[in-house]
């Protein structure tokens, strides 16, 4: 089944209250119902699903304006953050840095407890920091199962996970 491309009033009131003053500027949109209708089905599907997930951890207002949405190849957004970012997620029993960081970055964090579908926090230094946040099928801190997945799909395989594999993972 192909989605719908989504209006700004087709999100509901809180998602919208959410997304006000994050993405106006992205693309060069004057507003943030502009950003958001000018985006092709599979980041409006991302972006609606790290929303959710990121708020459903209590985390959404560490993000302070969104530089970009990926939907297809990975889910994931790059953004501004507060500066208060790093040590929340430093705080927080149910994220952790350990294996939370590529090569090509200068750290990140993992979310624990979850086996699938699980939030991946990564910052390159600069300035200001740039931040992205991604969710990875397969948990490499969960449990030696889903460790040996996550390497076996995603690290070795190179595997990236679409908004519809984790919009499933998700609703299991």
């Amino acid at each position: 089944m192909t989605e719908p491309h989504l209006h700004w009033g087709d999100l509901s009131k809180d998602s919208r209250e959410l997304l006000t003053g994050k993405l106006a500027g992205l693309w060069g949109a004057p507003t943030d119902d502009a950003a958001f209708e000018s985006l092709a089905v599979d980041k409006q599907q991302a972006l609606i699903l790290l929303l959710a997930r990121v708020s459903d951890k209590g985390l959404w207002h560490v993000v302070r304006k969104i530089t970009n949405v990926y939907g297809e190849g990975g889910v994931g957004l790059q953004f501004v953050a507060w500066p208060i970012i790093e040590s929340t997620l430093d705080r927080r029993k149910d994220f952790t840095r350990r294996f939370a960081n590529h090569k090509d970055t200068n750290g990140g964090f993992y979310e624990k407890g979850r086996p699938l579908a699980v939030l991946h926090f990564l910052y390159q230094d600069g300035d200001p920091r740039t931040w992205y946040v991604h969710f990875d099928l397969y948990s490499p801190v969960h449990s030696v199962g889903s460790a040996v997945k996550h390497l076996r799909h995603e690290f070795l395989g190179k595997m990236t996970p679409d908004w519809r594999m984790i919009s499933r993972y998700l609703n299991t």
